[in-house]
């Protein structure tokens, strides 16, 4: 069984993101730049199906410019097979994605596709969704957990009242939750192996699809800086703040 990840590119989770000096977009230079954190545990799902065997490769995608290409390589060393890189500039929007993403799904034929449930950047969480449309694929979203036997995916998920299991015939389209998995750290020598793992790339063109922004950016804005909170002496100013300063009760 074939087992095609998706993973993009964000800001580490660890980095306080800070808006630019004009507030045309975010800053990102110097900046470190990491596997977006649900597509890491998807990466490590399909990792841990292989080292079960039930899944014979892992193909690791991800849609963007070059720099795109140290997070699969990042990916590869987790334990990924090979590397597609499809180079696309700007900021490809979800539906434009998972288009893109039903191309390469038309070349591989994977029998299952992982994808992170939303990137900690966009927050849309659409992209899986929109893919399992697009390509006609049963898709299980916000898993916590993830069985494959007998040519059907059995997928846990997370929903708001609990834990809804549902079973999927294969191929189909999954989406990870926080509770999956805690995925790996890649080893040195894993890290030196993935620079020869074959990585090829693609543009948009030959997956014929035609990228068109409909989205346009009109600034970026840090949050207002929160006041200092005050302590006061007794529940009788407590109450008189309230109802004359913040006027929140009356």
């Amino acid at each position: 069984m074939k087992v095609l990840v998706a993973v993009k590119r964000v800001v580490d989770y660890n980095v306080k993101v800070r808006a630019k000096t004009d507030g045309s977009d975010v800053e990102l230079n110097n900046v470190k730049m990491a596997i977006n954190p649900f597509c890491e545990i998807a990466v490590e799902e399909a990792v841990r199906l292989k080292e079960a065997g039930t899944a014979s490769e892992v193909v690791v995608v991800s849609v963007g410019d070059k720099s795109c290409q140290e997070q699969l390589r990042t990916a590869l060393a987790l334990g990924a097979d090979r590397g597609i890189h499809v180079e696309a500039d700007g900021r490809p929007e979800p539906l434009e994605i998972a288009k893109l993403l039903k191309g390469v799904v038309d070349t591989e034929s994977p029998e299952l596709v992982i994808l992170g449930k939303q990137s900690i950047d966009g927050d849309n969480n659409q992209t899986g969704q929109m893919l399992a449309a697009l390509a006609g694929m049963g898709q299980g979203t916000f898993a916590s957990e993830v069985s494959v036997s007998d040519g059907t995916v059995q997928v846990i998920r997370e929903i708001d009242g609990g834990l809804q299991t549902v079973s999927l015939s294969l191929p189909a389209v999954v989406t990870t939750d926080l509770r999956l998995n805690e995925p790996r750290y890649a080893s040195l020598p894993n890290i030196m192996k993935a620079k020869k793992k074959p990585l090829d790339a693609m543009t948009p063109a030959d997956l014929g699809v035609d990228i068109k922004s409909h989205v346009e950016l009109l600034g970026v804005t840090p949050p207002p800086e929160r006041s200092a909170g005050i302590k006061v002496e007794s529940i009788e100013q407590l109450v008189d703040k309230l109802k004359n300063e913040a006027k929140v009760i009356s």
